[in-house]
């Protein structure tokens, strides 16, 4: 096929594409000069397609033209289409339509186009070559479609302006004719006429919607794309939801700071990551239930817990949740939703289920949060929180334990924590020996060669490990010791009863400084701590967690095997990137020793603290040892129980009474009562956990 162009100025020679059977006369305008139509079909008439071959192929003429030729065209484009050439007429500016219509083939709607609109006119050209008998197309999925559109045109045209009077000669010579004249005014005018256009669709990459949840597809040629996808959704392909899925029965509150210090940007970070979660995680057939407040001098339940099945409709409620600014009360919230966050959530005739409450926050509480966190815990509610590295320690402080937090260093890294979020809702947190009875004593290094910032990073530690257990009377009792220059009782065993209470009583523990001593504070828990009158419970599994940099551990081999020897059992946390062999000594067995590389990793290994106390606990105990008799009392077995034989002036169920003269025999013991307890003269009734007359 031959295709020839024709524009305004001068003519250029033939130019061939390369491969291809057609033939393109190009004109170029130039500055200036007339509109030569005529002239060009007229030379086209006399000497043909330059480069042409003779007819043998359909040939096509483009007229680039205003349609304000200076001369007569109708003729010569008659016979140029009498002669099979196809002529386009494409206008410029605001051509001359009806020139345009005589210069163009039947029908006059598909051959006629404007090149202000280029790709319409390059895809009118190419869908009316393409749906002609002449070529076809190079997808055989396109369409060749009509769309309405308009030809505009810009015209001068004389208006009447009104009449003014003149002076007009009269037939006679000597007479002068007085009248009114008319004068106009000329003004151009934009004229716009209805048309029809053809314009060929192909389908495309993007025809298919490939992008989800809001994403913008791009077309990248004929087959490729790419999406531009919203902000929560930009690590996926297509802007697809992780397909992930939450297979156990829970009840789930997601707690978003809406304060001001969290501001606007956070917030809606915080929406969309829920709105990603529950598009992620829930489905039509998920047991999973899903509740959304938001926080910040008041908790304010926006999502009650169940109240929307349909996820979609859960989506589209989040909207609705708006920014409010204000204090950062997280403490408050916490409080709130321990006594109201899951309402009346209940399922009908089921047993409750698991109920999760996921904290999202960015800034500091501007309220105390350990006690109303525990008493989230204390209602039976796991806490789960994602935040920035800025609020690490206090998420810990809430959630009671690393595990249960999810940091991200940059805003935009909060997307990615889904998996990671969709795994810890459905593993049933680990708690210490429930249904065991520990006196438990964490020992820490607070000398100098440890300094004030580790201290404070096993503090943090000590406080997760203590949220594990059941901290009464009856079940886990915990106490602190700390040494640096000298050896120091924190706390004791019975000096607090509550978990809220030991983990409030781990914030204070002093910081001493000083050249430590291993050695001394092993001594001064076997003389000081562990003993029946500093609470310690008879037939009660006795364990020591000594957390230390190393240093000063040379002369603690000893105190710790007279610990061990009396039933006591150690365990030895040694931080450090070498395991100094002073603690190796230290630990005596090999499976009584967790070596951690650095402070900051000691959260790692919490569950692997937890496991060694609790096989500890499985043991069997011995209820002579430690020997609960005081004064030098001696302890003797009798058919599971015990007795405490008193020396010379002592008396009571441990020798804990001093005798005066004159009012006591020479030699006291203890004897067991049909009930299984201990009396001795002027002895109480006396049980010990575990008996069975407990």
């Amino acid at each position: 096929m031959a295709l020839t162009v024709l524009g305004r100025g001068a003519l250029r020679g033939p130019s061939t594409l390369p491969s291809q059977s057609v033939m393109l006369w190009t004109s170029a305008l130039r500055s200036g000069g007339r509109t030569e139509t005529g002239l060009a079909l007229r030379h086209l008439l006399r000497r043909g397609f330059p480069g042409g071959r003779n007819g043998s192929v359909p040939q096509s003429l483009v007229i680039v033209t205003d349609g304000k030729s200076q001369g007569q065209v109708a003729l010569l484009a008659k016979q140029l289409k009498e002669k099979g050439i196809i002529v386009f007429a494409v206008g410029i500016r605001f051509p001359r339509w009806a020139e345009l219509r005589t210069l163009a083939s039947e029908p006059q709607e598909q051959h006629v186009l404007l090149a202000e609109q280029v790709e319409d006119a390059t895809n009118g050209l190419l869908s009316t070559l393409t749906s002609s008998a002449l070529c076809s197309p190079a997808a055989p999925d396109c369409r060749a479609q009509a769309h309405p559109c308009a030809h505009r045109t810009l015209e001068t045209i004389r208006e009447l302006a009104g009449t003014a009077p003149c002076w007009r000669g009269a037939p006679r010579a000597d007479a002068v004719l007085a009248t009114r004249c008319p004068f106009y005014s000329w003004k151009r005018v934009l004229l716009s006429h209805p048309a029809t256009c053809y314009r060929t669709t192909c389908p495309g990459a993007c025809d298919s919607h490939p992008c989800q949840n809001g994403g913008t597809c791009i077309p990248e040629g004929l087959d490729r794309y790419h999406c531009l996808c919203p902000l929560a959704f930009g690590g996926e392909a297509n802007c697809a939801a992780p397909k992930l899925s939450l297979e156990c029965r829970i009840d789930v509150l997601f707690l978003l700071d809406r304060s001001s210090s969290t501001a606007l940007e956070g917030f809606l970070r915080a929406k969309a990551f829920v709105k990603r979660f529950v598009q992620a995680v829930l489905s039509e057939d998920s047991r999973a239930r899903v509740g959304v407040a938001g926080y910040s001098r008041e908790l304010v339940v926006a999502v009650p817990v169940g109240e929307y099945q349909d996820m979609p409709d859960l989506v589209r409620s989040l909207d609705g949740i708006a920014f409010s600014g204000g204090p950062t009360f997280t403490g408050s919230a916490l409080r709130q939703v321990a006594e109201r966050g899951f309402g009346s959530a209940a399922r009908p005739g089921q047993a409750r289920p698991q109920r999760v409450v996921v904290l999202l926050t960015e800034s500091p509480s501007q309220d105390e949060v350990a006690g109303p966190a525990s008493r989230v815990r204390a209602h039976d509610l796991l806490l789960l929180a994602l935040g920035s590295e800025a609020v690490r320690a206090e998420l810990e402080e809430i959630t009671g334990s690393p595990r249960h937090v999810m940091v991200y260093a940059e805003p935009q890294d909060l997307f990615s924590k889904v998996p990671e979020l969709q795994e810890k809702l459905c593993v049933r947190p680990r708690s210490g020996c429930q249904a065991q009875s520990v006196d438990l004593i964490f020992l820490l290094d607070a000398s100098a060669s440890v300094g004030p910032e580790n201290f404070a990073q096993m503090q943090s530690f000590v406080r997760s490990c203590a949220l594990q257990f059941d901290v009464n009377p009856d079940v886990t009792q915990v106490g602190l010791v700390v040494y640096g220059g000298w050896a120091q009782t924190a706390f004791g065993l019975d000096a607090h009863l509550t978990r809220a209470a030991v983990l409030r009583a781990m914030s204070q523990a002093p910081y001493l400084g000083g050249v430590g001593s291993a050695g001394m504070a092993l001594l001064h828990i076997y003389d000081k701590v562990m003993t029946v009158q500093r609470g310690a419970r008879p037939g009660v599994l006795k364990v020591v967690v000594m957390v230390t940099g190393g240093r000063g551990a040379e002369d603690a081999a000893a105190p710790a095997q007279k610990l061990r020897s009396s039933g006591i059992s150690v365990l030895v946390v040694g931080v450090g990137p070498v395991l100094r062999d002073a603690l190796r000594r230290l630990a005596g067995p090999q499976h009584a020793l967790i070596h951690v590389a650095a402070y900051s990793d000691l959260q790692y290994h919490q569950d692997a603290l937890i496991e060694w106390i609790c096989r500890e606990a499985k043991r069997p105990v011995n209820l002579c040892m430690p020997s609960p008799c005081m004064h030098e009392g001696i302890c003797v077995l009798r058919r599971g129980s015990y007795l405490c034989k008193c020396r010379d002036g002592w008396e009571g169920p441990h020798c804990e009474n001093r005798v005066l003269r004159g009012d006591a025999p020479k030699a006291r013991g203890s004897r067991q009562d049909p009930a299984g307890g201990l009396h001795t003269p002027g002895s109480q009734h006396l049980q010990w956990p575990g008996h069975p007359g407990s």
